[in-house]
């Protein structure tokens, strides 16, 4: 508060070996920033325990790992984009059985979205390494057409030539707006 902010953020890693201490440290957190009108922030990132590489990017994953988030109070959650990888033999059994849609990133994304309380949070999702202009604005169309609330795109804007990057900054903002 002394500082002006409008919100606190934290990263909590689900299957890691610290996921239960992080989330009292978040839910303690959580609970002071809510009594005096903060918003709170998490960003969840599977990983670590009996998770594959793949694991940390699966769809019934991040789904899973955005419901905690909302279970936990945050108002904004931040994922990385699901693949269409699912992890768990017996999620997958559900997958098929419910035929839930995972054959495309809009697809998944609202998958994820839905997980976060049927959308009644706001879930952005992560950049993630560089990629062309294309690809990146692909993504991004993908994201909003899930549902999604916004993409981080740090490194995809910023490692660019100034000119560049506002120009692409529009173009994702129009994106979000429905204008491109």
């Amino acid at each position: 508060l002394k500082l002006g902010c409008s919100a606190i953020g934290f990263t909590l890693y689900p299957g890691s070996d610290d996921e239960f201490e992080m989330i009292e440290e978040f839910q303690e957190l959580a609970e002071e920033a809510k009594s005096v009108g903060l918003a709170c922030v998490l960003w969840s990132y599977p990983r670590g325990g009996a998770l594959s590489k793949d694991g940390e990017t699966a769809v019934d994953v991040i789904a899973y790992a955005a419901q905690i988030a909302s279970q936990l109070g945050a108002h904004i959650i931040k994922v990385k984009p699901p693949s269409d990888h699912i992890e768990q033999a017996e999620a997958k059994k559900i997958y098929e059985e419910q035929k839930i849609d995972v054959s495309t990133l809009s697809a998944r994304i609202a998958h994820v979205v839905q997980s976060a309380f049927n959308g009644r949070r706001m879930v952005v999702f992560s950049g993630g390494a560089a990629k062309g202009t294309e690809g990146l604005l692909d993504e991004i169309r993908q994201i909003r057409d899930g549902g999604g609330t916004g993409s981080i795109i740090g490194r995809n804007s910023f490692q660019r030539p100034k000119e560049e990057a506002m120009e692409l900054l529009g173009t994702v903002i129009k994106i979000y707006q429905g204008k491109a």
